[in-house]
């Protein structure tokens, strides 16, 4: 079985979105926001720290079980071309399971 590694890049709303659709997808038994383990670089000594214009999207970690490939393919689809519309960037990593 697939499993799908989505890192998104954007907003609460963009991020709500692409949970929404992808547990609407036939045959996707579980969707997970994973936590994201790697440091901020935002040092608190910084001079820009905690500015603004120093803090971009958020960026999350979805997990996604797809029971085959044609599946995988068919969330990549939906997930590209809702990204795209919410003005919102995905990156993919499948694992073969």
């Amino acid at each position: 079985m697939p499993m799908l590694h989505i890192r998104l890049t954007g907003d609460d709303d963009a991020v709500r979105g692409i949970m929404n659709l992808l547990q609407s997808i036939d045959g996707i038994e579980h969707v997970e926001e994973v936590d994201d383990l790697m440091p901020h670089l935002d040092d608190d000594d910084s001079s820009s720290a905690g500015l603004h214009d120093t803090r971009g999207p958020d960026s999350h970690e979805i997990e996604v079980d797809a029971p085959n490939p044609a599946t995988a393919r068919k969330v990549r689809e939906a997930v590209e071309a809702l990204a795209f519309d919410l003005d919102a960037m995905v990156e993919f990593e499948e694992d073969e399971g």
